[in-house]
């Protein structure tokens, strides 16, 4: 009686664990460029807002054909930094701004290969984003500073991140770039795509 008790129990905690959901993996894109691929994953969760606005310009295809334009690099090490891509303020591609989504509220942190949205003033995020290399904290929300919104990460192709950065730029003060760092040969996004 007791080895029948036993089957069952062990058959009924098997079929529960069977039945208890999964939970959803965290949506991936695949930002094919003209220098390599980068696979970005969004956090979905912790950072709704930002990623859903990322997700509606993967999935209208505004991205594709747009480019990685800017390549700030850290003035005490030109291998960190950020690149920023996107629509670069393109009106025909863009979607309505959104909500502001701070670190201090995610809990994420600009750290080596965060995705983030760039913006003028916080609520003006659009279709432009920017990737770290390095870890960036003052990027990251502090007390009487809004910071900026991470909302994903790298999780293939920082070589690819690292060959943007390294791209020449025009020098401080052409045209309108007063800091040097938009890129001379701009690097095509041929496409930016959910991979699941």
């Amino acid at each position: 009686m007791r080895p029948r008790f036993v089957a069952s129990l062990l058959l009924a905690l098997a079929t529960t664990a069977e039945a208890a959901p999964r939970p959803a993996p965290l949506p991936r894109v695949a930002i094919n460029t003209s220098e390599g691929t980068i696979v970005v994953e969004l956090e979905a969760k912790r950072a709704p807002i930002s990623s859903a606005n990322f997700l509606k310009y993967v999935d209208a295809h505004r991205f594709d054909g747009t480019y990685f334009y800017r390549a700030a690099r850290a003035k005490s090490d030109p291998h960190r930094g950020l690149i920023q891509g996107g629509i670069d303020h393109d009106m025909p591609k863009t979607f309505f701004p959104i909500k502001h989504e701070p670190t201090s509220v995610t809990g994420l942190k600009h750290v080596d290969g965060t995705l983030s949205m760039a913006r003028n003033d916080p609520g003006t995020a659009m279709g432009d984003f920017f990737i770290t290399i390095g870890p960036a904290a003052g990027l990251d929300a502090a007390p009487g500073y809004p910071g900026y919104a991470a909302f994903g990460h790298v999780v293939k192709g920082m070589d690819v991140a690292k060959r943007i950065l390294a791209k020449p730029t025009y020098p401080g003060g052409y045209s309108f770039d007063t800091m040097g760092q938009t890129i001379r040969d701009r690097v095509k996004i041929i496409t930016a795509v959910r991979i699941r």
